[in-house]
């Protein structure tokens, strides 16, 4: 039990003290849940009997230089693969691994795999049944072909990313959100997908989310630069939803705030930042619909603080409150947030020049207050906050 705190590190110490510790050391309680970290080179006929002795079964590989197969058939029981940053990962190399069903394998993550296609997409969809994550961010090959494989495969998948893949569009999500029923189900289960950096998606693609991935509770569409406060309608009625990251969508304005706040959301997260078309009027939206809100980013927005003055009296739950970057908040603001926001745990102010010692005595006298981010903004050693 003792053992089991160690760090991985540590574990393999104690293992060389003597034959009672090594034995005690090898009990599979001593390594639930940790992730082996490897680099595969050289054969190592050991290597995996080691790490199935000990129950291993969540590895992440740090460079490969061997065959991916080689991994596969010695940890039969795989439930987590992480093969991120892997760039000489290719389709063939994935598809001599991938040539039976593999239902342990609950996560993979293929990140930066930059040569991977739709091809092994459709090798994953037809032996990966059970894959509950699979992360492709930043693998810019994959297309809404294989997207229609992934929805045809993969219906227990819960969590799907596909940060800049920059050839997906509305269609493909139509695939994903079960649009397409002739051709496949779609991944009707997903609860988190990050869509950043899509730039072909619009309106339509939310359409679809909306009314095929009901049970979706994250949804990040930062930078997203072709959906637009028209598809905040759609959004606005999506029950389930608990977390939307808006973070510099350009075309986004007070306008689409009203319509998130005009629904039915219990939004516990929104992040707005770098929106440049949000003003004080989406605080006072927020106010009124989007009071439960625990989390509110708002960086580099618009705001002021009449703004600030319109919101603060509503939001009790707010934890944590992002204004960085919001030159026109000065010490009024902070005041306002100090005498109303007292749940408050964490606040970023970088880059809010207009506020002096004065306003942040007051901030630094929440009584939960755990986080304050100044960056940029220095006091001097005289000025600094008893």
């Amino acid at each position: 039990m003792i053992f089991s705190y160690l760090d991985v590190r540590d574990k393999g110490r104690v293992a060389q003290v003597c034959t009672a510790w090594r034995d005690a050391s090898y009990h599979k309680s001593v390594w639930r849940g940790v992730e082996a970290k490897l680099h595969l080179r050289r054969a190592n006929p050991s290597l995996f009997p080691s790490l199935q002795a000990r129950g291993i079964r969540r590895v992440q590989i740090l460079s490969l230089r061997r065959s991916l197969s080689y991994v596969i058939q010695g940890m039969p029981n795989i439930e987590s693969l992480n093969l991120s940053g892997c760039y000489n990962l290719t389709d063939n190399g994935l598809g001599h691994a991938f040539v039976q069903e593999i239902p342990s394998l609950r996560v993979l993550n293929l990140s930066l795999c930059k040569q991977i296609t739709d091809s092994s997409l459709g090798r994953i969809a037809q032996y990966l049944k059970n894959l509950e994550v699979l992360e492709l961010g930043g693998c810019s090959n994959i297309t809404n072909t294989g997207l229609l494989l992934i929805a045809w495969g993969l219906h227990r998948l819960k969590s799907l990313n596909l940060r800049s893949c920059r050839h997906v569009s509305d269609v493909g999500i139509g695939h994903l959100a079960g649009m397409t029923r002739s051709a496949a189900e779609g991944c009707l289960n997903l609860e988190y997908l990050t869509l950043q950096d899509c730039q072909k998606l619009t309106d339509l693609s939310l359409k679809h989310i909306s009314k095929g991935l009901t049970k979706l509770k994250v949804l990040n569409l930062s930078f997203c630069g072709g959906i637009s406060d028209a598809g905040m309608i759609h959004l606005s009625h999506m029950g389930s939803l608990w977390s939307l990251n808006l973070r510099s969508c350009d075309n986004i304005s007070d306008t689409g705030i009203m319509h998130l706040a005009m629904g039915t959301l219990r939004l516990s997260g929104l992040d707005v930042s770098f929106c440049d078309k949000i003003g004080d009027q989406s605080l006072a939206y927020i106010a009124q619909g989007l009071y439960q809100l625990k989390s509110l980013s708002l960086c580099s927005c618009h705001i002021s603080d009449d703004g600030i003055n319109r919101m603060v009296r509503q939001m009790h739950e707010l934890r944590t409150l992002n204004i960085g970057q919001c030159v026109r908040i000065t010490d009024k603001g902070l005041e306002l947030i100090a005498d109303h926001l007292t749940q408050l745990t964490g606040i970023d102010l970088y880059g809010c020049t207009k506020i002096t010692k004065r306003g942040l005595e007051r901030i630094t006298q929440l009584p939960c207050l755990k986080v304050l981010n100044l960056g940029l903004w220095q006091m001097t050693e005289s000025e600094k906050v008893r």
